[in-house]
């Protein structure tokens, strides 16, 4: 189903306009082009909660064997083995094990006395202040802290990490993520880290990663190889960050749009967990997640061919009139259900209970010192990249 007149919709990922408020344009995405193409960037676009669903679950015919990104997707690069993220069953659910033993919930809810000090002393850094960008003063910093610590790298070198695994999705505004021939470039970053933590083990991924003994999909007992573990290293170091980082940024912005909302959360911290819920289906960090078609299959009475890219719009999904009431109103007192933020299926997010507490915790400690707050709505900035929708620079003023 196309429109094919001159008023006819049209989403580019890549369009900084689009990407300032794209919600229009899914909703005309939804009602005029359920199956949208774009003709410039050569990919396919679905943007209802049900075929987004249904697509999401068919890894079969949507396939992350190529990577989820449309750049990398498009350059047709060679995916390395342990990235979770682009492979498929059975390969991907072997891989998915070995991680899952770092993502238990009893292993992530044992974090939150040590995630709670990170949001303490990010704090009493900024005790004093009546001004700061919330961004790069707190919410860029405690994912990094966790994340770091999960991998067992050094506090000092934790910020070298985080610039590390960010620069790989940044973009010049307006233009696509640059890929090279492979698809998680530069793993070497980790690689001293890996040899002294053989050296060196601890309670942490690195080490449980260098010890960890499994089947492979070819039914073969053995450990990882040192370019396995650099993989999925290098995967986690960059999965944890950046989304994490934005997700507390639209808690900062939209609770400030919403301040009696912001109150209620003050009064009752306990409201906390389903505001988050909220947040992450009204402003998701992830907008698209792109797929590869592997046979032709028919949506909307048009055949999509084999070859093709897919991009599932999950941004659009969460706001879909048939499955949400008036869903573009940001209520934390929602009933929040089948939010696919985190994906759905063999994919879903491996570290979603992980954003989650993480989210909890800092809006807790935040809220304890800073109740009331406004942003400098003329000063903000958007980040600049294809993947991850969020704020990079949101100046706050507290009091």
């Amino acid at each position: 189903m196309f429109v094919s007149n001159d008023d006819a919709v049209y989403w580019d990922p890549f369009d900084r306009e689009i990407a300032g408020d794209p919600y229009p344009v899914y909703r005309r995405l939804r009602r005029e082009a359920p199956l949208y193409y774009n003709d410039k960037h050569e990919f396919y676009a679905l943007s209802r909660a049900e075929d987004v669903d249904r697509a999401l679950l068919d890894w079969q015919t949507f396939s992350s064997s190529r990577g989820p990104i449309l750049e990398i997707i498009k350059a047709g690069v060679e995916i390395p083995p342990g990235t979770l993220l682009m492979e498929d069953p059975p390969t991907h659910d072997v891989n998915r094990g070995l991680l899952a033993r770092v993502f238990t919930p009893r292993r992530v809810l044992a974090l939150e006395p040590q995630i709670r000090d990170m949001c303490t002393r990010s704090l009493d850094r900024l005790a004093g202040a009546d001004r700061f960008d919330f961004m790069s003063s707190f919410a860029n910093e405690l994912p990094m802290r966790v994340i770091g610590t999960l991998l067992g790298i050094p506090e000092a070198d934790q910020q070298a990490a985080r610039d590390h695994a960010d620069a790989g999705l940044r973009t010049e505004p307006g233009q696509q993520m640059q890929v090279s021939d492979a698809a998680i470039p530069n793993v070497e970053f980790f690689a001293d880290y890996i040899d002294w933590r053989a050296e060196h083990p601890s309670d942490d991924l690195m080490t449980e990663l260098l010890r960890a003994e499994f089947d492979d999909s070819e039914g073969v007992r053995r450990t990882l190889t040192r370019q396995e573990i650099l993989t999925y290293v290098s995967v986690v170091a960059g999965a944890g960050n950046e989304t994490t980082a934005r997700l507390l940024g639209w808690l900062g912005s939209l609770l400030a749009r919403h301040p009696e909302q912001r109150a209620a959360l003050a009064g009752d911290p306990q409201l906390i967990p389903n505001a988050i819920e909220e947040t992450l289906r009204f402003e998701p960090t992830g907008h698209a997640i792109a797929r590869y078609v592997t046979t032709d299959v028919e949506l909307h009475d048009t055949v999509v061919p084999a070859g093709s890219a897919m991009m599932l719009l999950v941004a659009s999904s969460n706001r879909d009139e048939e499955r949400w009431p008036d869903p573009d109103r940001f209520d934390i007192h929602r009933d929040v259900g089948n939010l696919r933020t985190f994906g759905r299926g063999v994919h879903f997010c491996l570290g979603a209970s992980l954003a989650r507490l993480e989210a909890r915790i800092a809006l807790e400690e935040f809220l304890k010192r800073y109740p009331r707050w406004e942003i400098d709505w003329e000063a903000l900035t958007l980040s600049s990249t294809s993947t991850v929708r969020g704020w990079e620079h949101l100046p706050m003023t507290v009091g």
